[in-house]
């Protein structure tokens, strides 16, 4: 599992390849040159203690220093900013995999994952996985070649006191790995807790109204604190863990540096090691031991960008949407035939069953019914929101399976009871990305009668709207979608309870304008306000998602079956 995310991780890594070659280099050329220092320190020391001071010799160990500095500081600079500008392209370029990912998803996908949950895994997770694979990778880099170059020139200066460093050290490596292996499992529960408390502050702040009607403060701050403490557990545990690494491994690095000193002194009494030398050999020594500390930390690091990763490539490898058809609809009335439909929202829980009906070009089609009948659903598998579990669907004699997408939904015009608004002008909302004059935009407003209620706004059409912010009412959201319908008819109209938010003389005029819009247009209005769909066609009566009663509605409360007691029941007079 990890190495198939790894791999995975270090695919968008390889899209900067350039990028990752210089940082390789620059950290090359640093780790060549930080270690060079320490080797010409100890020449210049012996310039001073070997029958007197060689100045030419100590000038020219001076200049090599500061020529070798000044290479460290720029190739330490250069590679911070490689680091930096490849960090953020991968970061970009995974939250915009993940975010056209979600636009392909399929309904049910979003309908089973909490909000939050996605919500955190485009963006703090891939702040994770971008930061641990990148800055890792080089620190891993870095501290490998750091061992390997000390190691040169411990052997360089006394094969005995490289060995000694060499038989101490992984010692180390023993205990950090040991350590990192118990922060996983905390660094794990630390992602999912973090999503959840996401989740849950969104729903706080989304549906403040209810939580004040209510007065839900108090559980809404319990649920959170429980969350916050289970969070806070499991990060505390987490970077105890990994904080134990570094103290431990610099008690073994002590060890090493003692050993490396007395090694090295008796070297020097013995005459087999200079002073320079000396404070060279210790010096390595104690450089040796940094990059461990360094590859523990990088492994600490990883652990938690693996469970990121993870994470996100789960929400990318999800099933999406499958759009192969290459049929486009005509740009004419549309009939629309079920036949023999099945559906289930939670498998084995059956929604609808054998569900067939024929609906010829320019019909008027209302479907009513009991909450939870299927009306909504019948809509869903309409515009392939959600796929059929058996039976097929057809418009103009074609399986919707096999038209495109893009076609199917273009052909397609809608207004929901919950009013979806944009983060953008009064004008983009209704245009939606369409191309549309000025004149066409108020036109529609004005016959979906809004028109006035925008010029009211402070800057007209180019006010800027927030769903969030309460600047327009339930309603007049609503008038918006309805002027968003009314400004490009296409051929197929959905009305989902289009008019629940608007109040009763807004109610007739829209409704009007409505019957102008559904003139000679295949048309589907699910309604629970029965009034609104007497002139339908033909109705459609719903319940357990099947159809009991056909007809129109003269025909139906004639029959006296289920239509009539729903009618009867929103119409009879209180006594």
């Amino acid at each position: 599992m990890h190495k198939t995310t790894i791999a995975r991780a270090l695919g968008y890594l390889a899209r900067y390849k350039v990028e990752f070659v210089l940082s390789l280099a620059m950290a090359l050329a640093y780790v060549v040159a930080s270690l060079y220092i320490p080797l010409v320190a100890g020449e210049a020391i012996d310039s001073l203690v070997t029958g007197g001071v060689d100045f030419d010799m100590l000038l020219s160990c001076l200049m090599r220093i500061f020529v070798t500095a000044l290479v460290c500081f720029i190739s330490q600079y250069a590679l911070s900013r490689l680091n930096n500008r490849m960090a953020y392209r991968i970061s970009h370029d995974m939250r915009n995999d993940a975010f056209d990912k979600i636009s392909r998803l399929p309904f049910s996908y979003l309908d089973s994952h909490r909000q939050g949950d996605v919500v955190a895994r485009v963006i703090s997770d891939v702040d994770q996985v971008s930061d641990g694979l990148l800055l890792g990778f080089s620190q891993f880099f870095s501290a490998v070649l750091t061992i390997l170059m000390t190691l040169y020139y411990l052997f360089s200066l006394d094969y005995l006191i490289a060995l000694v460093v060499i038989l101490v050290s992984p010692l180390s490596l023993v205990v950090a790995t040991f350590i990192a292996k118990k922060t996983h499992r905390y660094f794990r529960q630390t992602a999912e807790k973090r999503s959840l408390q996401t989740d849950i502050t969104d729903e706080f702040i989304t549906d403040t109204a209810e939580v004040l009607c209510y007065n839900l403060q108090a559980s809404c701050q319990k649920t959170f604190d429980e969350v916050n403490e289970q969070w806070a557990a499991s990060s505390l545990k987490g970077t105890f863990y990994s904080s134990l690494v570094n103290p431990a491994t610099r008690a073994v690095n002590s060890i090493v540096y003692a050993a490396a000193a007395l090694c090295g002194g008796l070297l020097a009494v013995a005459g087999r090691l200079s002073v320079g030398g000396l404070v060279s050999a210790l010096s390595y020594a104690n450089q040796y031991t940094k990059p461990f500390n360094e590859i523990t930390g990088v492994v600490t690091e990883l652990q938690n960008a693996l469970v990121c990763a993870s994470r996100i490539f789960s929400l990318l490898d999800e099933k999406e949407v499958v759009d192969d058809g290459d049929k486009t609809l005509a740009d004419d009335a549309l009939s629309v035939s079920f036949s023999d439909v099945c559906f289930s929202y939670v498998k084995g829980q059956d929604l609808i069953k054998g569900f067939s009906l024929d609906i010829d070009k320019g019909r008027h089609v209302a479907i009513v019914g009991p909450t939870g009948a299927g009306k909504s659903t019948i809509i869903n598998l309409l515009m392939r929101y959600y796929e059929t579990d058996s039976g097929r669907i057809l418009i103009d004699g074609t399986d919707i399976r096999d038209i495109s997408l893009a076609s199917l939904r273009l052909s397609f015009g809608s207004v929901l009871q919950d009013s979806f608004i944009l983060s953008a002008s009064v004008r983009d909302n209704i245009t939606m990305g369409r191309d549309f004059s000025d004149e066409q935009v108020m036109a529609a407003c004005r016959r979906a009668h809004v028109h006035d209620i925008i010029m009211r706004l402070e800057k007209g059409y180019d006010t800027m709207l927030d769903d969030d912010e309460g600047l327009l009412s339930a309603g007049e959201r609503q008038l918006i979608s309805i002027a968003r319908c009314m400004l490009d008819l296409p051929n197929l109209l959905i009305l989902d309870e289009a008019t629940s938010n608007i109040d009763t003389r807004t109610e007739g005029l829209i409704q009007a304008a409505f019957n102008e819009m559904t003139a000679g247009r295949t048309s589907f209005v699910v309604a629970h306000r029965l009034s609104t769909i007497r002139n339908a066609d033909i109705i459609l009566v719903m319940r357990d998602g099947d159809i009991v009663e056909a007809g129109s509605h003269d025909e139906l409360i004639a029959r006296g079956g289920f239509y009539s007691e729903l009618y009867s029941s929103q119409f009879a007079s209180v006594s």
